[in-house]
């Protein structure tokens, strides 16, 4: 079948080129020695608290704190199904989001162990990071082959900061062939928690849905993604030894390398629907060839 254009379809958010406060101009000299003025991504702290605990501060481009504290909280396992978050503030002077809870939780021990992640701007994981992965079942939703290339071809061109500035992370939750929500962030976890915060916010369903992203296909991003319940995990980046491992443990359909006509699925391929046409499939230049590679 043939991979028609979706760019007419809108996002339900998407990067937020007129938001003031994202980027500012820098002055500095270029390769020809003359002065040249360029957008570079701002980057400022966000301290987290759960009640009247502090938990984390984050450094983030300052975009959607709600959704990111809520996310951030949620997929550390420090808000369960059960608790009822009964309202969030944000001081934006202080730099300071306050998730309150109907009933005070109980996180002490998460905060006694912290994990180091790979994330770009140091992300950190609370407790064991493979809490809640034992006997973890995502569902078995097909994904079609065609709605993945649609979905990269739409994304790749979505203005975004990472294209007018670089330095920066983008992750979308999609369904189908639609791009439904587009996070940036200067590291790849805040991306995704701000899209799990959106979801816990709108009560929206994961067994459908499909998340992208720019970067690495991360232990910490196949980590989050699963216990988000997200059947697919897809990229235009490669894969570390350990993210691949845990995708095939929990059996997440784990996609990367996609560029053009090509990607390589190394866990989860029995969701894949072969049914792209790739005479259709606009192809990119070959990159320089590794081990493996298609």
């Amino acid at each position: 079948m043939a991979i028609r254009d979706k760019t007419h379809q809108s996002y339900l958010i998407a990067p937020d080129m007129g938001r003031t406060g994202l980027t500012r101009s820098v002055s500095g000299i270029g390769q020809d020695g003359a002065r040249h003025d360029i957008d570079v991504v701002e980057e400022r702290p966000l301290t987290i608290y759960l009640n009247s605990r502090e938990i984390v501060t984050a450094m983030t481009i300052g975009d959607y704190p709600e959704y990111l504290a809520l996310g951030f909280l949620r997929n550390q396992g420090m808000l369960g199904a059960a608790d009822t978050v009964t309202g969030i503030d944000y001081d934006e002077d202080l730099s300071v989001v306050v998730v309150r809870t109907a009933v005070q939780t109980d996180h002490e021990e998460k905060l006694k162990k912290k994990t180091r992640t790979s994330g770009c701007a140091i992300g950190t994981v609370f407790g064991d990071m493979m809490e809640g992965l034992e006997g973890l079942s995502l569902p078995a939703t097909p994904v079609k082959t065609s709605d993945l290339y649609a979905l990269a071809a739409h994304i790749n061109r979505t203005p975004s900061l990472y294209l007018a500035a670089g330095a920066i992370h983008g992750t979308v939750l999609c369904q189908g062939p639609r791009p439904l929500v587009y996070m940036e962030d200067v590291g790849r976890h805040n991306a995704v928690d701000k899209i799990a915060g959106w979801m816990a916010s709108e009560s929206v369903s994961a067994s459908d849905k499909t998340l992208y992203t720019t970067g690495r296909l991360t232990s910490e991003m196949v980590i989050k993604t699963a216990l988000m319940g997200i059947p697919v995990l897809a990229s235009r980046s490669g894969f570390t030894a350990w993210g691949v491992e845990i995708a095939q443990q929990v059996g997440l359909t784990l996609i990367g390398r996609m560029r053009g006509k090509r990607f390589m699925c190394l866990s989860g391929e029995d969701r894949l629907v072969w049914d792209a046409d790739l005479t259709q499939v606009a192809d990119e230049p070959r990159q320089p060839a590794r081990k493996g590679a298609p």
